[in-house]
């Protein structure tokens, strides 16, 4: 395991355009122009895992946990809403896909504009 996956989650979400961090529920928590969440860590359960919560587009979440079940969960509260769980806390955690699953989730929350800023750039 990364030795702090919170840290490199956090450069990602940062890197976007317009993106502030915050806490929501006691953690660290990701918002397109301080208004829209999109990612937030989910260690608030204190359930021996680490882990982030993140928008997904539709169908995503069903596909990614039954592909891989040991990496990807549906989270509660937000996961009747389409939204993905991904555990940090594995071996090997693929952050090329990271990035593109916290890019992803920018894109579901975020204006048209700031998405044409990311896709060019």
């Amino acid at each position: 395991m990364d030795t702090d996956p919170v840290a490199r989650l956090r450069e990602l979400c940062l890197a976007l355009p317009e993106v502030t961090e915050r806490l929501s529920h006691g953690e660290p928590a990701w918002f397109v122009r301080d208004k829209k969440l999109f990612v937030m860590t989910s260690d608030h359960h204190h359930d021996e895992r680490l882990g982030f919560w993140c928008a997904a587009a539709p169908g995503e979440t069903a596909a990614l946990v039954a592909g891989a079940p040991e990496r990807f969960y549906v989270p509660p509260y937000v996961g009747h809403r389409g939204w993905l769980g991904v555990y940090l806390d594995v071996d090997g955690v693929d952050w090329a896909e990271i990035a593109e699953l916290v890019r992803e989730a920018f894109r579901c929350v975020a204006p048209k504009g700031l998405v044409a800023r990311l896709d060019e750039g």
